[in-house]
């Protein structure tokens, strides 16, 4: 098979990529194992603020434009509903966060996001004597649907290899990328935290954060909007919430601990006021970078070999961003924004 692009890994950054590549009708195969969780088990919220300190997402107006644009043509290509739009608010603990929360929207990149009028706690299950304020442009992306109706497209177009990828295989020269019985003219590496086993990208800063979420089924609670305090509170439907997440630095596996579903209920229980049920738990591994920024762009030797990763808990959000600025970096000598080019660490 000879095809324009190898794609290791088929999260957010790996499909954010080969839909560019469809729309710039260049070929594809794209390998996955599924051994890489984060995307498949994150809460799936995009929201432009930082809510522990109120402070804009970095290039959030750009990110929003572009991701919420493609998530709409996913869902006509794989006919299922992804894009679930739901208000977020913060929950106030006291009245200096009210005031902090009025003095950040009124700047520069916060503007277009934060309510100015704060909301009553009408619902009783819910304790919020100082009242919530609202992040507007926000939603929910249901990433598990995504990645799971996405992976049968391409198994239908016979271009998706379950394999697990050995890099040793991978010959590499200017001209050519060659990988078992398939020759590429480039290479892009999507795995994740899978990173830490690839000889080309390994010794890169992407440290990797464990999270672990909650489903809980809670009949009473009535939430129809993401509620943020010491935990996000994500209704699902059907009386069901998503509640996370930990953020955890030294276990790195995809491995449910009984420590971290005893810390996420704990801090629920200061705030909500009803009874319910845990139906399940899960974690995985966020490719999270020192600096907080994405690791994207070409490796310094190996010119057709290519680096996609380290988009952390926003993966949502600046996937689709980030993916227009390698495929113009790669095919038109585009200028990636130094923040996120790999080449910063090397």
């Amino acid at each position: 098979m000879k095809v324009d692009y190898i794609i290791v890994g088929c999260g957010l950054a790996g499909i954010s990529f080969c839909e560019k590549l469809k729309e710039q009708n260049k070929s594809y195969i794209v390998f996955d194992d599924n051994s890489q969780q984060s995307s498949v088990v994150a809460g799936g919220l995009y929201n432009p603020v930082t809510l522990k300190r109120f402070t804009p997402v970095w290039k959030s107006e750009a990110q929003l434009a572009v991701a919420l644009q493609v998530y709409r043509k996913l869902e006509e290509t794989l006919d299922v509903t992804l894009d679930f739009k739901i208000p977020v608010k913060r929950r106030f603990t006291s009245l200096e966060e009210q005031n902090n929360w009025f003095a950040a929207s009124d700047k520069e990149g916060l503007k277009p996001f934060l309510n100015t009028s704060l909301f009553d706690n009408t619902n009783p299950k819910i304790d919020a004597d100082f009242k919530l304020g609202e992040v507007l442009h926000t939603g929910r992306l249901d990433t598990k649907e995504l990645i799971k109706s996405y992976k049968r497209y391409l198994l239908d177009e016979e271009l998706l290899v379950t394999d697990t990828f050995v890099h040793d295989l991978l010959v590499v020269d200017n001209n050519q990328i060659a990988y078992k019985d398939v020759t590429a003219n480039q290479i892009v590496f999507a795995e994740g935290f899978g990173i830490k086993q690839n000889p080309y990208f390994k010794d890169l800063p992407l440290g990797g954060t464990k999270g672990q979420l909650l489903t809980i089924y809670a009949p009473d609670l009535k939430l129809d909007y993401v509620l943020k305090s010491s935990v996000f509170v994500i209704p699902l439907g059907q009386d069901t919430y998503r509640v996370g997440s930990t953020y955890e630095q030294k276990d790195k596996t995809n491995t449910i601990t009984p420590e971290a579903r005893e810390l996420l209920l704990d801090k629920l229980k200061t705030f909500i006021k009803c009874d319910f049920e845990v139906l399940s738990q899960v974690a995985g591994v966020r490719p999270t970078v020192k600096d907080r920024k994405p690791l994207v762009g070409r490796h310094p030797v190996a010119n057709n070999v290519y680096l996609f990763n380290g988009l952390g808990s926003r993966g949502v959000m600046i996937a689709p961003y980030m993916a227009n600025q390698l495929f113009d970096f790669i095919e038109n000598n585009g200028v990636l924004d130094k923040e996120i080019d790999c080449l910063r660490f090397f």
